[in-house]
Formats: structure tokens, sequence, C-alpha cells
């Protein structure tokens, strides 16, 4: 496993992480938790260094779940955690970021993930009703206390990025990034670059589809937050198999894996870019990490980002309700 640097912070993690959500929460029943403790050893195993969770995975029990697969090996790795959700249902924004609950929060995280500092923590949405140089500086308090060490943002806006960075360096960037989401590239990106954060994309994979494994026949259990995205209703899964086709053309000319080339793209953006896909199977994540050994020519590259460009993607990536929490 290659490890990258996560903008000029120095934090240092594998060049693939691992995102944990899906084991607890948010793509059906959670699974067997010493199933999904076997799956992150055997990903240690294997060169990850970064594992992500959130409070609110579960809610509570994924962090549970890594703070007891990663116990022996806390020194080997870099745990990647979240806050700000009103996790007691008092506001109607679902959304709680001010310096008090922040403070909370992180109590309850570093119990269980059985931690004295969390390496990374991200507000997990921005709090349209907290300023964010008042979450800056609650976060900054708690890398003086030692119980963080750096920080991040979840889904926010340039304008909001530059806000916090000015109070406290921010570490890193958290959004959605793929062949099928390629806003960053406008803004966002550029901006990271500039300021020297680093970017982890999440959903690299396309919540699933870029694997290959799903077509418009595909169903999703209630629990599964995919039943509820336009993105993956039929006839929209239907359309948007020619990006599949495309990948798998490559794939096989490259005698890789869909999944693998569509993270060898996302790598291939820029130096300081980590994805972190997730999976409950040891093939899948094996089929993942093979990802980095997969290297995409310039010419290969400008290929597939012309024919990406004539792709029109259908179906919006979030439910209303979702799409009304992100940050512009």
């Amino acid at each position: 496993m290659q490890n990258r640097k996560l903008g000029k912070s120095g934090l240092e993690v594998s060049a693939i992480g691992l995102g944990c959500m899906g084991m607890s929460h948010g793509f059906g029943p959670a699974s067997d938790t010493k199933e999904m403790i076997a799956l992150i050893h055997a990903a240690i195993d294997r060169g990850v260094t970064f594992f992500d969770t959130a409070e609110v995975y579960g809610p509570y029990t994924n962090e549970e779940l890594l703070g007891e697969a990663l116990q022996h090996f806390r020194d080997e790795v870099v745990i990647a955690s979240k806050f700000g959700f009103d996790l007691k249902g008092k506001k109607q924004t679902m959304l709680d970021s001010r310096p008090e609950h922040i403070k909370e929060s992180v109590e309850g995280s570093l119990k269980r993930l059985k931690v004295e500092a969390i390496d990374l923590y991200y507000q997990h949405r921005v709090d349209p009703d907290v300023p964010i140089e008042e979450v800056a500086g609650a976060v900054k308090d708690l890398i003086k206390e030692g119980k963080v060490k750096y920080w991040g943002l979840s889904e926010a806006g340039v304008k909001t990025i530059r806000r916090a960075h000015a109070v406290h360096p921010l570490t890193a960037i958290q959004s959605e990034y793929s062949m099928m989401w390629r806003s960053p590239e406008v803004e966002l990106l550029p901006a990271l670059e500039e300021l020297g954060i680093g970017f982890v994309p999440f959903a690299p994979l396309g919540k699933g589809f870029l694997t290959g494994k799903i077509d418009k026949n595909a169903t999703f259990a209630d629990s599964d937050f995919r039943s509820t995205v336009p993105r993956f209703q039929p006839e929209n899964l239907e359309a948007n198999q020619v990006l599949v086709e495309l990948i798998t053309k490559m794939a096989l000319a490259k005698n890789a894996k869909p999944a693998q080339i569509a993270l060898a793209w996302v790598l291939a953006q820029k130096p300081w870019v980590v994805p972190i896909p997730g999976t409950r199977k040891l093939e899948r994540l094996e089929e993942n990490l093979g990802a980095v050994d997969v290297e995409l020519t310039h010419d290969e590259l400008s290929d597939l980002n012309e024919a990406l460009s004539k792709i029109e993607i259908s179906g919006h990536r979030y439910s209303a309700e979702y799409e009304n929490r992100i940050d512009k």
C-alpha cells in the first residue's frame, strides 16, 4: 500500500482508506460485529491505515465497532470521526454545531473509540445557525486540550472553508467525488490546492454503482438510503449504464475491475486526494485496494475525461431533504 499526505498538514495515511459507515448504517441492516472486526483487521494487514466513521452512524454503533476493532492498533492507524448532528431530535434542521454541543460530542466519541485523541475530526455538515468561526474556535480549543489532532469539514462550500481555515488550518475536506459526481472540480479542488488542504472523497464508487454490479433491476431495502435517492431509481440506473460501459471497456483493456478503474481515476486527480470506499466484503476490499496498482497513463486519463464530459448523469445524488443540508 502506498501512503499519501493530506495537504500541507503532514498527516500521512494510506492512499486508500476504509469508509466504515455501511458496516453499521445506511446500506441495509447492520453487519455482524465479529465479521466486520475481522474485515477491519484484514484491511490493516493489507496496509490500510485510514478509517472513517461518525457519531451519527448507527447512531454511535459504528464508532463502538471501530473502537473495539482498532484498540490494539492505535499507534498504527488514523481514525477520522465527525460531529454536528442533533441526535436528540431537538432541532428541526437536525444539525447542531454549537460549541457546547461539539465539546459534548467529542467526549462521547473518545469513549466509544477508546482513544485519548481523535486524529481527524470533521464537522459532518455545515450548520447554518452557527457561524463557522465559532465551530473552528471550539475545535481549536479541543486541539489545544489534546483531544483532537487535526480537523476538517464535510460537504462544505469554498467560502465556508476559507473562513474556517482562517481561524485554524484545516487538514482535510470530505465530499462526494467520483466519475459520477465531478462538481468538486469546479471550485473546491482549486481552492484546496491553493490552501494546502487534503481532499477525502466519499462515495468514490458512486455509492456502489460504478462497480458494475447494479442495474435497473436492483432493489434496495427500506433501511438502505439509496432507496430514496433519485439516482437509484430504475429509469436513472438504466440511463447511467453508459458510464459503467465506459469504465468496463477501460477495465478490460487494463486487465482490471471496473471499481479499480473508477478508484484509479480518483487517485490520479491529485497526490493529496485519498478516497475512502466502503465495503462489507473481503473480496471487494481487496479489489478496491488493488486500484493503487492500476496506473492510468496521461492519454488514458485524457480519453476517459473526454468521454466523461459527454455523459450526462441522470438523477440527483440526494433526496430533496438531504440536498437542503449541503453548504453551497
